[in-house]
């Protein structure tokens, strides 16, 4: 009579030790789920699974994409505007990152929508959106007070794989 019962019992222990094995593998395979995350109006916003070369933006109120562009380490704020034909700096963002100019350099006149303004053209050596590297971007240095937000313009854009905008984002490929 007891052996039914110790056969049951070892076989309910055999099993309750495979589930713990099979329990502690599991969590070491999804490391998410070891991680306690504070929710936030940041990771509760819809996002694409992530891509190499690949960065999405989204549009403000005003319908426009920003972003933050990185240039020899320092990060510039700049306004994704496809109709500039290159990328735009402020004389501040240009001192910034570190894009020098003189005062001679102001020479190549450009036509924008408040007029004609004399330009300093610049290549910016390496600049980083997200995760994707443009290495020699042509840009153009606005003299002081002519330009309120940075560009990133066709120079950049250009020369991704792609870019799409549907619903409110913007999705760059390298």
């Amino acid at each position: 009579m007891t052996r039914p019962i110790v056969w049951a019992f070892g076989v309910t222990t055999a099993a309750a030790i495979w589930a713990i094995g099979l329990a502690e593998r599991f969590d070491r395979s999804t490391p998410a789920a070891a991680a306690v995350t504070k929710l936030s109006a940041d990771n509760l916003a819809p996002r694409p699974p992530m891509q190499p070369n690949t960065e999405t933006l989204y549009a403000n109120p005003q319908g426009h994409f920003a972003t933050d562009a990185v240039i020899d380490g320092r990060r510039l704020r700049m306004l994704v505007d496809t109709g500039a034909t290159n990328c735009a700096f402020t004389y501040e963002d240009a001192e910034r990152a570190g894009l020098r100019v003189n005062e001679s350099d102001f020479r190549i006149p450009v036509q924008t929508a408040n007029g004609t303004v004399m330009v300093a053209r610049i290549r910016v050596p390496s600049m980083r959106v997200g995760n994707i590297v443009v290495e020699g971007v042509d840009g153009m240095v606005m003299p002081r007070g002519r330009l309120s937000t940075s560009l990133l313009g066709m120079s950049f854009l250009k020369r991704l794989s792609e870019f799409n905008m549907n619903g409110g984002r913007l999705t760059l490929r390298g």
